[in-house]
C-alpha cells in the first residue's frame, strides 16, 4: 500500500497542501514535505469522506487566524461534530457547525489551556489536539481524557510526536502534560510510516480461510491497535508462523473465540468474516464502537452476513456470530463502506458460490488495491460487468 493511493490519502494529501505545505514525490514510495507554519491557501479545507482526517486537522487548521470552511463528502456529512462545538470555543477558536455535521467554519489562532474532553467515541479528536498544541503551546498544558477508546492509535500519536521532537507525558492515558518543544528541528526528519495493520487483517484473515499466503510489510512491533488480529488469530487456532520480515498464514481447523475489539473497532469486519467459517459462536466485545463509522457497521454486518446465511445477534455491547455451516453465495451491498466491502470479499473466497457485492469500489477509500492482491492469491474475481468475488 503506497502513500497516496487511497481515498483517505489523497484527501489528507490535499488538505496538507492546503495548509500551506509543499508536498513532492521522491520515489515510487516517498513523498517530500516542505512547511513554515499552518498558512491555509484558501479558505476551504475538503476532507473528503475521511473522520481521521477532519478529527486531526481540524485543531491543526485552528492554529491559524484565517477563517476556514472545514467541508466533506459521502458519510463524512452525517457523522457527528460535536466535539468541536463543545471544545473549540474553550481554546479561543470561533466556530459555527452545522447543528453538529459539516461543513463547519473556524476561525484560530488556537490557545492551548488546560481542558477535559470525552474520548469514548474516538481518539481521534485527541490526536489532533496533542498535536496542535505539541506546535502552539509555551508553557505546559493538560488534557484531561474521561472514557479514552483506542488507546494504542495515542501510542502511535505520541510516538510520532516524539520523533519530531515533540515531549507529552501520558499519565496513564487520564491526562497529558504536553511541553514545549525543547528545540526546534531545523534540519529534514526522516520518517517511515508503518504497514497498515487494518488493511493486512483482511488478508490475514483471507489466509486463515482460504489458503496459505505470507503477508510481508508490517512490523510485529507496532502500536496500532489493529495489530492485535494475531491475538483472534491464534485464538482461533490459525495455523500461523510469524517470521522476521513475514507473516505466514493459512487454514485450519477453525474455532470460534472470543474477543475485545473495543480499542479496535476497525476489525469488527474481518473477524465477523473469520469468524463465519469457525465452528461454533464466535463473541466480539465492543458494538458500541461501530454506530458512527461508514455505516453503522454493527447492523450492516448482521444484515449482510445474515444474507450470507451468517446469523449474528447483537446483544448489548456484544457481538455474537454463528459461524461453522458454510457461507451462501448470494448479492450483498457495501452501504459505501470500505470495511464491509472487504469483509464480504473474504468471506466469499470459500462461499458455495459466487457472491456479487453492489458498490464494491467502496474500498478505494483506504485499499484500492484490496481486489488485485486478492487475485494474485488466487481468488476469481470480476471488476468489469459487475463486482463479485469467489473462491
Amino acid at each position: 500500500m503506497n502513500p497516496g493511493n487511497s481515498n483517505d490519502d489523497l484527501a489528507a494529501i490535499g488538505v496538507i497542501k492546503n495548509l500551506g505545505a509543499i508536498i513532492k514525490a521522491a520515489g515510487d514510495d516517498q513523498l517530500t514535505i516542505e512547511s513554515s507554519g499552518v498558512k491555509p491557501v484558501s479558505g476551504e479545507m475538503n476532507c473528503g469522506e475521511s473522520g481521521l482526517g477532519i478529527r486531526m486537522f481540524a485543531p491543526i487548521a485552528a492554529l491559524s487566524s484565517e477563517e476556514i470552511v472545514i467541508s466533506g463528502s459521502g458519510s463524512l456529512l452525517n457523522r457527528p461534530m460535536d466535539f468541536f462545538d463543545d471544545i473549540f470555543p474553550q481554546l479561543g477558536i470561533e466556530i459555527v457547525s452545522n447543528k453538529g455535521k459539516l461543513p463547519i467554519k473556524i476561525k484560530g489562532p488556537l490557545q492551548p489551556a488546560d481542558i477535559t474532553i470525552d474520548g469514548s467515541l474516538s481518539s481521534q479528536f485527541l490526536t489532533g489536539l496533542l498535536m496542535a498544541y505539541g506546535k502552539a503551546t509555551t508553557k505546559p498544558v493538560t488534557i484531561t481524557v474521561i472514557n479514552l477508546k483506542s488507546k494504542p492509535y495515542i501510542d502511535l500519536t505520541l510516538q510520532v510526536m516524539k520523533h519530531f521532537g515533540y515531549n507529552v507525558i501520558n499519565n496513564n492515558y487520564a491526562s497529558f502534560v504536553i511541553h514545549p518543544a525543547t528545540e526546534p528541528i531545523n534540519q529534514p526528519v526522516i520518517y517511515t510510516v508503518e504497514g497498515d495493520w487494518s488493511g493486512a487483517a483482511f488478508l490475514l484473515v483471507a489466509g486463515a480461510i482460504a489458503g496459505e499466503i505470507a503477508v510481508k510489510g508490517l512490523d510485529v512491533f507496532s502500536t496500532q491497535a489493529d495489530k492485535a488480529v494475531l491475538q483472534a488469530l491464534t485464538m482461533c487456532e490459525a495455523v500461523m508462523s510469524i517470521q522476521e520480515n513475514q507473516i505466514v498464514i493459512g487454514p485450519g481447523k477453525l474455532k470460534a473465540f472470543h474477543f475485545d475489539a473495543t480499542d479496535c473497532p476497525d476489525l469488527f469486519p474481518p473477524l465477523v468474516a473469520l469468524a463465519a467459517y469457525c465452528d461454533g459462536t464466535t463473541v466480539i466485545e465492543g458494538v458500541g464502537r461501530l454506530a458512527h463509522k461508514e455505516s453503522n457497521r454493527g447492523l450492516t454486518l448482521q444484515q449482510e452476513f445474515g444474507k450470507m446465511g451468517i446469523e449474528i445477534i447483537l446483544q448489548d455491547d456484544l457481538m455474537l456470530v454463528k459461524g461453522g455451516n458454510g457461507v451462501k453465495g448470494v448479492s450483498v451491498y457495501s452501504n459505501h463502506d470500505h470495511r464491509i466491502a472487504m469483509a464480504c470479499a473474504v468471506a466469499a473466497l470459500k462461499a458455495d458460490g459466487e457472491i456479487s457485492i453492489a458498490e464494491a469500489e467502496a474500498i478505494n477509500k483506504s485499499y484500492p488495491e484490496f481486489y488485485d492482491h486478492l487475485k494474485k492469491l488466487g481468488a476469481i474475481i470480476d471488476t468489469e460487468q459487475h463486482q463479485s468475488a469467489s473462491n
